[in-house]
């Protein structure tokens, strides 16, 4: 059998006319919540194009994420429809969640890595990076942890990395290297899974763990840098009426607040862990401030109370990208006024673990109300239709 075409993949990535970034943010089990808003965005792009068909894969020209997103998003580049994908993650969630004994989480990973490989195997099957099963661009962020860097693994033939080249004569060319091991190395997070070696150079092996670990847990701003930046090979041009970019999350972005008199007596290794959720946490909101900051949005979230949304701010003379941020915080006070939901708090801190797998049908239903409700087709303008770029 003849291998699979790039055709595909390289009209998206060297085609005419505007393109179109998707990133999805980790999160575990919550990367439910990223399906929910990609049923309502996929549907909203069927009924625009008239073609019940359509899939993201024919739409979007990168498609990245971290964690839990990378596996999502090679789900959506491989072709596949939302509503598979929704069957395929609720039976990952149960399968690839499947705990150790006692001592799982402090002196080994709480969960047992060979039960999420068998579950993305059989989403991906032997499907290397350079496949042309990869309908359109795709992009994977991995934190290679012996030396300490962010790893984008994506399918840009130009990219420096990617085949041979004298830049990569003495390391294993990318496209060589295995879907699912690329997604099993972003998923590897510390204390879940275990990190994940993947052999980089003849006889050198990287130790690779969850991409969540770094500052790109929401990728959106790592994929805009790995599109316009030159080392990368992509050299899109920016513009708002040139690229638009859609990120969505998993329900992040909110932390109930604690007194301060009960955190100062709080154990250490407690505060430490609080705090490494808090940098994780600013890490977001530098990257949503940065890009409503460049970016032209129709979906402002703000930042704080000093400096609002930034609508009204500008970088440059003109906006870089348009940008859409779609989210479902699983916080009490916003569901209730955006997504016209009453779920309490004691609910909520479950729903917020990132490896309760029973919680999926629950915040697949809370987070459907929130995308009919904020998702928007005139959030993505018509110079972004299908017919304006193929």
């Amino acid at each position: 059998m003849d291998a699979p075409s790039t055709d595909s993949r390289d009209a998206h990535l060297f085609g005419p006319g505007p393109k179109r970034i998707l990133a999805l943010d980790g999160g575990g089990v919550r990367g439910i919540i990223s399906l929910a808003f990609l049923e309502r965005v996929e549907a909203l792009l069927r009924e625009r194009s008239g073609n019940p068909a359509v899939r993201l894969a024919d739409y979007f020209d990168l498609i990245g994420g971290t964690s839990t997103g990378s596996i999502i998003a090679a789900g959506l580049a491989l072709g596949l429809p939302v509503a598979r994908l929704i069957d395929i993650y609720v039976n990952l969630a149960r399968e690839g969640f499947q705990r150790r004994g006692w001592f799982g989480g402090l002196l080994v990973p709480k969960f047992r890595a060979a039960a999420l490989e068998r579950a993305i195997r059989a989403q991906v099957g032997d499907a290397t990076l350079g496949s042309g099963a990869l309908l359109t661009g795709f992009a994977a962020i991995a934190k290679r942890l012996d030396t300490a860097s962010v790893w984008v693994f994506h399918n840009h033939p130009h990219g420096k990395f990617f085949g041979p080249s004298e830049a990569s004569q003495a390391s294993v060319p990318n496209r060589d290297l295995l879907l699912a091991q690329i997604i099993r190395a972003s998923t590897a997070a510390p204390s879940y899974f275990e990190p994940e070696l993947i052999e980089v150079a003849p006889g050198t092996r990287g130790a690779f763990i969850d991409g969540g670990i770094s500052p790109h847990n929401n990728p959106a701003l790592l994929l805009l840098m790995l599109a316009t930046i030159n080392g990368y090979g992509f050299r899109w041009p920016t513009g708002s009426e040139r690229l638009l970019l859609m990120s969505i999350g998993t329900g992040g972005g909110a932390a109930p607040p604690h007194p301060a008199d009960e955190l100062v007596h709080k154990p250490a290794l407690l505060l430490a862990v609080g705090s490494l959720q808090s940098l994780m946490l600013d890490c977001h909101w530098l990257g949503q401030a940065l890009l409503q900051w460049m970016g032209q949005s129709p979906t402002l979230w703000p930042i704080d109370a000093e400096v609002g949304d930034l609508g009204a701010d500008r970088l440059g003379p003109e906006k870089l990208f348009h940008y859409v941020r779609y989210d479902a915080p699983l916080d009490a006070a916003w569901l209730a006024a955006r997504a016209e939901l009453i779920v309490s708090e004691t609910e909520l801190v479950g729903l917020r673990a990132f490896d309760r797998p029973e919680a999926v049908g629950r915040l697949l239903e809370i987070a459907r109300c929130a995308a009919n409700r904020t998702v928007r087709p005139e959030h993505i303008p018509d110079k972004f239709d299908i017919a304006g770029s193929n």
